[in-house]
Parts: C-alpha cells; sequence; structure tokens
C-alpha cells in the first residue's frame, strides 16, 4: 500500500487522462495521492479533482516560481478554499534560488506568510527548496516549530535535514533516488522511519526505468522500492510506515 504525497494532477498532462491515471495508480497498490497546487487557480483545479475523487486529498498554496504573481489578496482566498474538507495542507510552497523566477527577497516573504497561514489553519506546509539551504535552515529553526510540514523531493544537505528533523517535519524522497546521479544515499538512510514519506512529483522527476516519459502516481511504488532497497529496508515495511506517517502528517486516512 503506497501514498503518493506529491503529484500534480491539476497539470494538463494528468488531468487529460486522469481516469486512466488513477487506475493505473490503483493497480500498482496506490491507496492515496496528495495532489499539490502552484498557484491560486491550480488550487481551484486542485480541490475540484478532490472533491470527484475519494482517494485523492489536495492542498492549496503557491510555488516560489509564482510568488512574484501572488495578488493581493491570495491570502484571504487560499483560506477559504482551506476549508473545503479535501484540503489537507499548505503549499507548494518555500524557496527556489536556481531558477529565480520570482526574486529571492519577494519569495521569502510569500514563504513566510503561508506558513503564517498554515499555523493559522492548523494545516502542515509542503515545502519546495532548490539551492536555498541556508534560508531554509534559519526559518525552520526560527518559525519552523510553530507549523507542521515536509520538504518534498529532498535533496539538501546535512544542515537542513538535521533542522528538518530537530523541527519536527518529514523528508519526502522522489524519483531521484532512482537516478545514477542521486548523491543522498546517506541522508536518506539518516531519516528515520516515522519521518520518511515517499512521492513522484508528477508529471516530473519519472523513475528509472520510465525516466524521460511523462510521471504519473504509479510510480511511487518504484520510487519507494528503490528507497527501501538503499535504506536495506524490507519494501512492505517501508510502504507501510511512509503511508502511516502521511495518514499522520496529513490528518487524513486512506487506509
Amino acid at each position: 500500500m503506497w501514498i503518493d504525497t506529491h503529484a500534480h494532477l491539476a497539470d494538463p498532462r494528468l488531468a487529460g487522462e486522469l481516469e486512466s491515471v488513477r487506475a493505473r495508480a490503483r493497480a500498482a497498490g496506490v491507496v492515496g495521492v496528495v495532489a499539490v497546487a502552484t498557484d491560486l487557480a491550480d488550487s481551484v483545479a486542485t480541490v475540484a479533482i478532490a472533491r470527484r475523487h475519494p482517494e485523492i486529498a489536495a492542498t492549496v498554496g503557491i510555488h516560489p516560481h509564482n510568488a512574484a504573481d501572488a495578488p493581493a489578496d491570495w491570502r484571504a482566498r487560499l483560506r477559504d478554499l482551506a476549508h473545503s474538507p479535501e484540503v489537507v495542507a499548505v503549499g507548494e510552497t518555500g524557496l527556489d534560488y536556481h531558477y529565480r523566477h520570482s526574486p529571492p527577497e519577494v519569495q521569502r516573504r510569500l514563504f513566510l506568510d503561508q506558513l503564517e497561514l498554515a499555523a493559522e489553519l492548523g494545516r502542515p506546509v509542503v515545502v519546495h527548496n532548490r539551492e536555498a539551504d541556508d534560508d531554509l535552515v534559519a526559518i525552520l529553526r526560527d518559525g519552523g516549530r510553530h507549523v507542521r510540514g515536509v520538504l518534498h523531493c529532498f535533496a539538501g544537505g546535512d544542515a537542513l535535514l538535521e533542522a528538518a528533523l530537530e523541527a519536527g517535519w518529514y523528508a519526502s524522497f522522489a524519483g531521484l533516488v532512482t537516478f545514477r546521479s542521486f548523491d543522498g544515499v546517506d541522508r536518506l538512510r539518516r531519516v528515520p522511519l516515522t519521518r520518511l514519506l515517499v512521492e513522484t512529483d508528477s508529471p516530473y522527476l519519472t523513475p528509472v526505468p520510465f525516466r524521460g516519459r511523462r510521471n504519473e502516481p504509479a510510480y511511487v511504488a518504484l520510487v519507494g522500492r528503490k528507497v527501501a532497497e538503499l535504506r536495506d529496508q524490507d519494501e512492505a515495511t517501508v510502504a507501510a510506515a511512509t503511508a502511516r506517517n502521511a495518514e499522520s502528517l496529513f490528518a487524513r486516512a486512506w487506509s
């Protein structure tokens, strides 16, 4: 039993054939999916998908790429959406200093504001990080203890992992673990089983042996299998633990 804790199901590459995507996920042993949003329009679409499909939960949030385009009333609009019972978290928020589609200072302000909103709502956060470890460590050590969260598609360094675990956060791993270039095996092994999650980040980061194709939630089983192998743990143990962790973090029962 697997739960894909991060998939962009409102993306046209998945939304256009959602029924077949869901069927393949079920056949692969996937019992739940967290559909993650990246801006206001995407949040609306993601919640609508979750309302139609009982195994899908939704998040609402604004990705750091879109921080500069956030309207003045974004907080009120996300708050209204978050009252829907299908919504289990705020995100995808965070920091991305690689592409810098939005200025870093704008990203930081919006990230902090979304952390505040999550705390107000009593919801966890789904956090993106790329080349922003230092700022994320500082934020986690300052305010991360006031909200629960997950660092999605974890590829950060030792200091970030330590800060996240100290704050009681989770680390989620995606298709990167199947790539030959993956250099985070030691950090993957240091994540306690009680803080471990798996995801696809669909339609991105398709795991081997399907790398180069569009990703989808069914492939979270491949990610989980590789995570178990790299941690020298039984696949069933990792599947059960990551499912329990997802249910705990998102306060949602799938099993």
